[in-house]
Order: C-alpha cells, then structure tokens, then sequence
C-alpha cells in the first residue's frame, strides 16, 4: 500500500480532481508552487473561512476490491459524518491517461467539527486503502493548500490548489471499457469469478453459460430487438409483433436470472454491470437456440445494458458523453448482432404519465430518470450513438395498432419478413 501511494503522489501534480456539484463535475488542479495571483477554484467558492474540507481517493490496486469499498464508503461517511458535512463524490486522474482514475468522497467541515471529522477520515485512512487530504485556506480566503496524509505529519506533502481547465474528456470516459460496459464474455466473467468469496451467487450465474458458447454464431431467421425507457410501450409492441410474425419472445435479462437480479443491483457498479454483462450471452445463446426455428424478438439487448452504464458514469450534461463515434459505443466483438433494433421513443410527460397509470415500482435508474432530466438526455442519447446495428427510432406515443403497423414496416423493410 506504501508503495502504491508512493508511485502516485510522484505525478501528483499531473493529476486533475473533480468534485460532483449539481450533478455536474468541477474541476481543480494542484501545483508544488504558485505562479501568478492566487485564485480560488469554483469547488471552494462557498465554503466559510472557518471551514476546511476534505477528500479521501481509494487506492486500492485490486478493483473489485477496490469498488466494493468505494461503494461502501459513502453509507460509512453518511453514518459516521456530522451533519452538513456535504458529502459528495469526486475522482482525481490525469488527462488522457486510461486507468488512472480514482474514485472517492469530498467533504467540508463546519466550525467545531474538524476534530471529529479529523478522528473519523484518520482511522479510515490508517486502516483501509484510502488517501485523506485535507484542504486549508489562507486568511484572505484567496489561497488554498492541500496536505497528504500518506507521510508523517512532521514532514507532511502540500501542494497549492489552482483552477483546472475543463479536461478534454469526462473523468469516467477513459476508465469505462471493461469497467462500467463490458466488450468481452470473458472480460465480465474475469469480475464475477473474483466475486466468488463474497458473492456466493457468482457460482450459480456463471453456471447458466453453457460450456460450449457461440454468441456471435449468424442466426438463420431474423432477430429484433425492441429498446427504449420503461413505459415506452416495450411489452405491448414485443407480444404483439410476436403473435404478428410467428416469433419466438424472449427478454435481456433473461428470465433463468431474475432470482439474482436483487442481489446485484445491491452491488456496486463493477460488479452489477458485469452481471447484466453476462445476462447478454445467456441471451444471446438463447438467440440462437430459437432462431433457427423462427424470428426472434428480444425486449431489450445490449443496447439497455451499454447507454444506462454510459449514462450514469458520465455526469453533467449530454456534451460530456464520449463523442460519436468513440470506441464505448462499438459492439462487443464476441456477441450476436441483432438484425434490427428498434428504439421506441415517447414526450417525457407523457411517459411519467404512463409510470404513473401503471403503479408499478421503480428501480433506481427509473427514479433518477424522473428526477434528474440530465440522466434521461444522457440515456437517450447513448442509445442513439450505439451501432452494431445502430437504433432506428419509433414514436410510440400513437395507439398500440398504429404503432405495430409501423414497426411491422421497418421489419418488413430490413429484414425481408
């Protein structure tokens, strides 16, 4: 561990720190000296002189162990912290690095609560795989400094905090290929197996694959995927085209997981996409099994799996996802291509109206859609940058016949039924 944060406090300076405020990434940089007037970084521009404010960074070199503790993290802060301590998430990396980024907390203290705070982030600090800095300002509030803890306070690491440039690209976006969206079987398998001390349950998912798996075998009829957010109208259109066509029916996650489906969503994100990840290639298996009888339609794919985990590790608005064309939105490799994929799309008023209509419980990801109209942005437009095949978008806010006819068109258009 000693060594680990050695090696990165060597290229500390190179290093870009990004806060969460309102729901968006802010940005600060740290230099070993000043040049220039001194100027607070916006991250720092409400907080009262008598405040300090705090960051812990997990370092961790194993990242399922890593993630696991990050995600735990914040239930202990949120315990542990006095109240308006202003927990929110933050990430340091270096520009154009991949795999540089870590995770962690930002937080500040109010007058009288820095030695508590102090005793709490020292314990974590001294017993788990965390770098606590702390953050101090000058009298006339234009200078802040930050502090490592990794040394002894005799002889303790400062830099000066400095406004940083809007990086080229959203700090999750170079750590997202085979972390938050999975390219590879392999790849996703590789985080389960890890999880096999901790997750008894990885056993039982990694026992749906079949021994012998080729998800990428060219299917002999057609294969259409139906997308879009809950209440779209998915379940009408996919039974509907099912009794319209002849087709087999068959649903991403498929139904031999849902008794796990709980017990991952509880996971952090490493761990929960590589599940979801390794639900494609059930499917896909699946796929293939049925499509040599019949065409096939699949309510939901790969492209659910990919724009929900682009979307939420990328904050702030549609501008900060990965530009078009960039390698997150390619198809994995080793996975069936859909003949076509159909993107259902409908007014978001319209569509809480339906959510509303049906009573239903949530899931986490539909309330932060209800919620945050940033996600929703972010959401609907991952899936629209997404190929292998690329979405063919449908307006799904006419009636249930008209929008069957229309979807019957496209199909019949592609692929030759």
């Amino acid at each position: 561990m000693a060594r680990h944060l050695k090696l990165l406090v060597q290229r500390w300076s190179s290093r870009v720190f990004s806060v969460e405020v309102d729901a968006a990434p802010r940005y600060f940089g740290v230099r070993e000296q000043l040049r220039g007037e001194p100027v607070p970084p916006d991250v720092f521009s409400e907080v009262q002189k008598q405040d300090r404010c705090y960051s812990l960074l997990v370092c961790s070199g194993d990242r399922v162990t890593g993630d696991r503790f990050h995600w735990e993290l914040r239930d202990r802060l949120q315990t542990q912290l006095p109240p308006g301590s202003g927990l929110r998430s933050m990430s340091s990396f270096i520009p154009d690095q991949k795999g540089s980024l870590l995770k962690g907390y930002f937080l500040q203290s109010q007058a009288g609560n820095s030695s508590l705070i102090e005793d709490i982030l020292t314990d974590l600090e001294q017993r788990n795989p965390v770098l606590v800095c702390s953050y101090s300002q000058s009298e006339d509030g234009q200078q802040w400094t930050q502090c490592l803890w990794y040394q002894s306070e005799e002889n303790p690491v400062r830099f000066c905090v400095v406004p940083s440039e809007t990086p080229k690209h959203h700090p999750s976006v170079l750590n997202m290929i085979n972390s938050d969206v999975f390219y590879s079987l392999e790849e996703a398998c590789d985080v389960l197996k890890q999880c096999g001390d901790i997750i008894p349950e990885t056993r039982s998912v990694l026992g749906m694959l079949p021994s012998s798996l080729d998800a990428r075998r060219k299917p002999d009829f057609p294969v259409i995927v139906i997308e879009g957010l809950d209440a779209t109208g998915k379940t009408t259109l996919t039974e509907s085209l099912r009794d319209s066509l002849g087709a087999t029916l068959l649903r991403s996650p498929p139904q031999c997981l849902s008794a796990w489906r709980g017990r991952f969503d509880r996971e952090p994100p490493l761990i929960r996409r590589a599940f979801y990840a390794v639900g494609n290639y059930i499917t896909a298996e699946q796929i293939n099994q049925e499509a040599s009888k019949s065409p096939v339609i699949v309510d939901r794919f790969w492209h659910s799996t990919a724009a929900y985990a682009i979307a939420t590790a990328v904050t702030g608005p549609v501008s900060n996802l990965p530009h078009e064309g960039a390698e997150v939105y390619r198809w994995p490799g080793d996975l069936l291509q859909p003949s076509l994929v159909i993107l259902l799309t409908l007014d978001p008023e319209e569509r809480k109206r339906r959510l509303r209509s049906r009573g239903l419980m949530k899931t986490d990801e539909e309330e932060e859609l209800d919620h945050n109209k940033l996600f929703r942005l972010r959401v609907e437009e991952a899936y629209r940058r997404i190929g292998g095949p690329a979405c063919t978008a449908l307006d799904a806010s006419p009636s249930a016949d008209l929008v069957l006819q229309q979807a019957l068109l496209l199909i019949r258009a592609k692929c030759h039924l």
